[in-house]
């Protein structure tokens, strides 16, 4: 999962050992959106990410980004499968990178690992949501080849 010996950065799994560092970015990622306008807060801790990432019936799965030595970047996915299609999907939970760490292309080396996670799982597609408000967001996301899908609704019901 490495980039290389040239590139400043390098990829691996998630570690229980990161769940302090992921927590971290996470809570700078709420206080960005809360910028935007996001009333949530960073409820994701350190104590979630260990709970529900690790372990036998395990949430999500994760990637992190290192730049040296430091994780300065995160993906959170789980798989998924699209019945319309009748194949399966590998959904992003999210992707963060530091802005200090942005100029690196931590973001798209990010997807284009979870791609080939997804690959090797046999998926054919990567889906995830964004709020309308990260414009940042979505023009990156763009760039990367996603689009929008205009003709859906995300719904959710408390159980």
């Amino acid at each position: 999962m490495s980039q290389g010996s040239a590139s400043p950065f390098s990829l691996r799994a998630m570690l229980p050992t990161d769940v302090e560092a992921v927590a971290g970015l996470i809570a700078e990622f709420a206080r960005y959106m809360q910028e935007l306008g996001d009333t949530t807060g960073p409820n994701l801790t350190a104590e979630a990410l260990m709970r529900d990432g690790f372990g036998p019936r395990s949430a999500f799965e994760g990637l992190v980004a290192e730049v040296d030595g430091t994780v300065t970047g995160f993906l959170l996915y789980h798989d998924g499968y699209d019945t319309d299609e009748a194949r399966r999907l590998v959904f992003i939970v999210d992707l963060f990178v530091s802005p200090k760490a942005r100029k690196w292309g931590l973001g798209a080396a990010l997807l284009r690992e979870v791609a080939a996670v997804a690959k090797e799982r046999g998926a054919a597609q990567l889906v995830w949501t964004v709020d309308k408000r990260n414009t940042e967001a979505v023009s990156f996301y763009e760039r990367q080849g996603a689009h929008i899908v205009d003709n859906l609704h995300l719904m959710v019901r408390d159980v």
